[in-house]
């Protein structure tokens, strides 16, 4: 199969052009048609000599996702079924903020995960394989299409852990936050992980304004590693620490994702065990009831128990949000997401 043209650097661009026996401006030239014009193919490229566009065409892929569904209706909460070049299906969602008019795409970064979140369907066949840059720069191209402009934000919060293809991921994130592309600003893409201490301790070097998102879902190690098998790769106690060296390395605020599930992790106790934990280094908390996934046998918690939750966190100053996942009806809300076959 072809390598995806976008998954390509622009300095790799301008060394392609160099061994094409083209001037170093060509490169600026296939860029700006791939994220400003956003075009599909290589003939597209007008500006360009006819034998060099076809040796493009020849040597890179320009369409690597095929759109085969569509669920939900535009300006509402939709969900994209992609066929990858291999046959692979992801899903990728549009979320629109219909108050801040503006547009949120939820991204994969694997065909599958081998984590395996009790709660979550994105884990429940294990991982398959890493997506490329290219796939995952083409997820937002797809849903720019859609959208008739680039989305304001990308979360990488699709199938797949980002921390375990933590190379093509970061490549990804380069190319969409480039100045003469799509710009999207490094504040306003998100990767999320369950928690993968090297990756986050990597993360903490790369000097980027990314945010951070870790997925907690409980308070003590016992109820997590129920929950959560990589919480016996990494223990909580090491999570917490390499998020606290995190903070201080980079001045930034991380976001804990924390899933109410009924009588598993949400009484007021839990609440309040939290709030030790937490208290020691600035950081948010997502507060998210439970999305219903066939294979887990949890149910979100009374309206009320979540609101004594969330009252807890917020008497200690702990900052706190409540997000009661949107596109849950499409099966496309927090852990829904799934591998599926044709």
């Amino acid at each position: 199969m072809k390598p995806p043209i976008h998954g390509l650097f622009l300095a790799e661009l301008e060394a392609f052009c160099k061994e094409q026996g083209q001037p170093a401006f060509r490169a600026k030239q296939i860029w700006d048609w791939l994220y400003v014009k956003r075009i599909s193919s290589a003939d597209e490229m007008k500006n360009l000599p006819a034998p060099f566009r076809a040796r493009l065409a020849e040597t890179f892929s320009f369409q690597c996702l095929e759109k085969l569904e569509t669920k939900g209706d535009p300006g509402e909460t939709q969900k994209l079924l992609f066929k990858l070049a291999d046959g692979e299906l992801i899903e990728t969602v549009i979320i629109p903020a219909l108050r801040r008019q503006n547009n949120t795409v939820c991204i994969s970064s694997q065909v599958g995960c081998r984590f395996g979140c009790a709660f979550c369907a994105s884990g429940q066949k294990g991982v398959i394989r890493n997506l490329s840059a290219g796939e995952i720069v083409g997820q937002v191209l797809e849903v720019a299409k859609i959208l008739g402009g680039r989305p304001d934000n990308v979360v990488f919060m699709g199938i797949g852990e980002p921390f375990d293809n933590y190379d093509e991921v970061l490549r990804a994130i380069r190319i969409l936050n480039h100045p003469d592309g799509l710009r999207i600003g490094a504040r306003r893409i998100t990767i999320s992980t369950c928690g993968v201490v090297p990756g986050i301790q990597r993360f903490a070097e790369e000097k980027l304004q990314v945010e951070l998102s870790v997925s907690l879902h409980a308070p003590d190690a016992e109820t997590r590693s129920r929950i959560m098998p990589v919480n016996e790769s990494w223990p909580m106690e090491e999570l917490l620490d390499a998020c606290r060296v995190y903070t201080e390395k980079t001045k930034r605020i991380i976001t804990f994702e924390y899933t109410l599930i009924k009588n598993l992790n949400d009484s007021p106790e839990q609440a309040r065990q939290l709030v030790k934990l937490l208290k020691k280094f600035p950081c948010r908390v997502n507060l998210i009831p439970l999305s219903p996934v066939e294979e887990f046998a949890g149910e979100r918690p009374q309206p009320e128990a979540m609101k004594i939750f969330l009252e807890i966190l917020e008497k200690t100053g702990i900052n706190t949000t409540f997000r009661d996942s949107k596109g849950s009806a499409l099966k496309a809300a927090c852990g829904q997401l799934r591998v599926r076959r044709l």
